[in-house]
């Protein structure tokens, strides 16, 4: 047989691999990138819903490039054009965010594949939730693709956050901190609130906000029955997430989960008072803004209760650092 070398051995490595042969992420450094992707996926939330209520939805008339004869904004397409641009030019931050994450998760030591593999989760959801931004302009800003290009940021939310909660984690089997009706209570939570996010959508789409300032059809919807279905549904989050609490306390649960429900509770209270503060004041964009933010406040709430009710601790080959008690003993640290 041929001797192998040493150079011939690095150069098939994966970029990833040649870079954990050489650096070795903290801890801290991975839960800190993971939380700097999970900013960013609010982020650029919140500016893509800026986009649409400035009314610059259309301000890069095509896609990939911003216009058939330039791949930037420019002076000509004004302010709208500018806005457009500029919620695309974060995509690549989201990206850049994204791509520490991943690099972090394959150089701490020991290797957690299931980071890795969350972290590639995300990419792939940047991706898509890219093409179909991209066939949003292409189709005029059809109200369909807007809502599906919403739902798919929540998907990228939902990969995002529970990355953040798994570095803070080890890869242990998990193990419940509560009772099985209780979770499926919690996984009722869920559910509920995909569709109240979900009907969200659909009073987005058929509401005013079009996202240009040109004629764009809207959902073939009533506005005024749609919004009220969305504040039932609303309100049926709400309950359930009270009832949820209070079965927590009676059962003792541990103070992870009980805290992050009420911590639940306030954000959809805020965003149930933003809600109807808009439908009362006829839809100021300011407000609706709020909205979406709070939409991805509710949601990322909604995961992180659901995570909290269990434990995976490190294993032998997979250490994590404890959480320290109030009193300064220390437990494993859970979510």
């Amino acid at each position: 047989m041929f001797p192998v070398s040493k150079s011939s051995v690095v150069a098939r490595r994966s970029p990833l691999a040649f870079i954990a042969s050489r650096w070795t992420a903290s801890p801290r450094i991975v839960q800190r990138a993971a939380y700097a992707t999970l900013l960013m996926a609010v982020v650029i939330v919140v500016t893509g819903g800026a986009v649409r209520l400035t009314g610059s939805g259309l301000g890069c008339d095509t896609w990939p490039k911003c216009s058939d004869d330039s791949l930037i904004a420019t002076r000509e397409m004004g302010l709208h054009g500018a806005i457009e641009f500029g919620n695309r030019m974060l995509t690549y931050v989201l990206c850049a965010a994204v791509g520490w994450t991943i690099i972090a998760a394959r150089s701490a030591k020991p290797w957690r594949r299931s980071l890795t593999r969350l972290g590639w989760a995300q990419f792939w959801a940047v991706m898509a939730n890219g093409v179909i931004g991209g066939v949003t302009v292409l189709t005029g800003l059809n109200p369909y693709t807007v809502a599906g290009h919403f739902l798919l940021a929540t998907v990228l939310l939902t990969v995002v956050a529970v990355t953040w909660e798994r570095t803070q984690e080890g890869d242990g089997a998990p193990r419940a901190l509560v009772g099985p009706r209780v979770r499926q209570l919690a996984w009722a939570l869920a559910v509920l609130s995909a569709t109240l996010i979900v009907a969200g959508t659909t009073v987005t789409g058929t509401g005013p906000h079009a996202g240009d300032s040109s004629d764009v059809p809207r959902m073939g919807f009533d506005w005024a029955s749609v919004a009220q279905l969305h504040a039932v549904l609303a309100w049926a989050v709400v309950l359930l997430t009270a009832w949820l609490w209070l079965t927590l306390r009676a059962v003792n649960a541990p103070a992870a989960p009980r805290n992050r429900t009420g911590m639940l509770m306030l954000v959809l209270l805020g965003q149930g008072a933003i809600g109807y503060a808009q439908y009362l004041t006829e839809l100021p964009e300011i407000l609706v803004g709020l909205h979406m933010l709070g939409s991805c406040l509710v949601w990322i709430g909604v995961v992180r209760v659901l995570l909290s009710l269990r434990e995976r601790p490190g294993t032998a080959a997979d250490p994590v650092h404890p959480a320290p008690h109030q009193d300064g003993s220390a437990q494993p640290a859970a979510l």
